[in-house]
């Protein structure tokens, strides 16, 4: 499985206030990066070695066009990714891993069970890492006018991997979207967060497991996750309150949640930092205390689902139990779900792309018009709503 954007985009490591143009012919377009690589220090004699492969590829487009596995629901997209074998291959590669993992929760602060979660999604923990030839991924999305800046960065930056002796321009692959290895990191990425887990010199994503998981948990620190604490909790809820404080908008501790009825599933509260109560499919579906460390997976990706799937599934990996999905309201298809858009937006919402995705700004105008028609405003549209609409 694919993220519905690349691992960290948001973070580029150029600091040109402006990048040079896409489109155009694609041989023009990159006869104007070695020119700027040029211009950027490197050697005449290696930008042609580096570029002297590069084709455009429309496969890649084509993936960054079809992402619709994101309009599942929670508990079918959870269903879906988190199977048993990936389970027992967790808890086998946490064995395997055992100094490693101990290095990373020493170093940085991580828990084994987040990285595994990652590199379970990201690649079935290293058994397919994509096959897209990498700099033909980035050159592609960076001349493809949408969104150049974030992927124009990465070329210079693979450009530099490549004269350390860690990228191949007509041989290394990953994710379609420029990501490589294990836990699949952008080239910039690589090479401000890349750790040599195993010592031998080079910091290698694709072969080496330490230097993948030590490399991921740099990136996460980097980002800001909190030393030793935790990320998600799964919870009840009462059989009513106030559900437009549900969100990530709203933060309380974990005491003050309990004075409206929210309650630990088991055991007892992991932390009294404020926190978010997350109901996925409504306040009849799953429901999750979201601590700050969550918020840190949207660096990771901007998929709502996927970022909860994986903070779950994290939890899992380290003796959680099976989420109780309970039994929440039918959802609306990928149909509907535009429709829905539309109509908000009509009103004068602000739901991002018309997509048929329950992006974070389609859950919020949902809250809204909930709230104005004196419905439960639990984020989650359903047929009724749509039909009031």
């Amino acid at each position: 499985m694919r993220p519905i954007l690349p691992a960290l985009l948001a973070l580029c490591l150029s600091s040109q206030p402006s990048l040079a143009a896409c489109g155009g012919g694609f041989g023009s377009f990159v006869q104007g990066l070695k020119a700027e690589a040029v211009q950027r220090g490197h050697a005449a004699t290696t930008v042609d070695r580096f570029f002297a492969s590069v084709r455009q590829d429309p496969k890649v487009i084509k993936a960054d066009r079809a992402q619709g596995v994101f309009q599942l629901d929670f508990t079918t997209f959870a269903r879906r990714l988190i199977s048993q074998n990936r389970v027992n291959s967790g808890v086998s590669n946490a064995k395997k891993y055992d100094r490693v993992f101990d290095r990373i929760e020493a170093d940085y602060g991580v828990d084994r069970g987040v990285l595994l979660a990652f590199w379970a999604f990201e690649t079935d923990y290293g058994a397919f890492q994509g096959d897209f030839n990498t700099l033909n991924a980035l050159a592609t999305l960076a001349h493809d006018c949408r969104r150049p800046d974030l992927f124009r960065p990465q070329i210079f930056a693979a450009l530099e991997l490549f004269e350390h002796g860690d990228f191949d321009p007509a041989r290394t692959t990953g994710a379609w979207a420029g990501e490589i290895g294990m836990v699949q990191m952008l080239p910039g990425d690589i090479i401000e967060n890349g750790v040599d887990g195993d010592g031998d010199g080079h910091v290698d994503l694709k072969g080496s497991a330490p230097d993948a998981l030590m490399s991921g948990a740099k990136m996460l620190r980097h980002l800001g996750w909190r030393s030793n604490q935790p990320w998600i909790q799964e919870i009840t809820l009462p059989q009513q309150m106030d559900w437009s404080w549900t969100g990530l908008r709203t933060t309380l501790t974990p005491a003050e949640w309990e004075k409206v009825g929210v309650r630990p599933r088991s055991g007892r509260w992991l932390s009294n930092q404020p926190a978010s109560v997350i109901i996925p499919q409504g306040h009849k579906g799953p429901a999750f205390l979201a601590y700050p460390n969550f918020n840190v997976y949207f660096e990771w990706n901007q998929s709502f689902t996927y970022v909860l799937t994986a903070a779950y599934f994290a939890t899992r990996l380290q003796g959680a139990p099976v989420f109780d999905a309970g039994n929440p309201d039918p959802g609306l298809s990928g149909a509907q779900m535009k429709q829905l858009q539309k109509k908000l937006s009509a009103r004068g919402y602000d739901v991002g792309k018309v997509d048929g995705i329950l992006g974070a700004k389609t859950r919020e105008a949902v809250q809204a018009v909930q709230k104005q028609l004196g419905l439960p405003a639990d984020a989650w549209p359903t047929t009724g709503l749509l039909n009031r609409l």
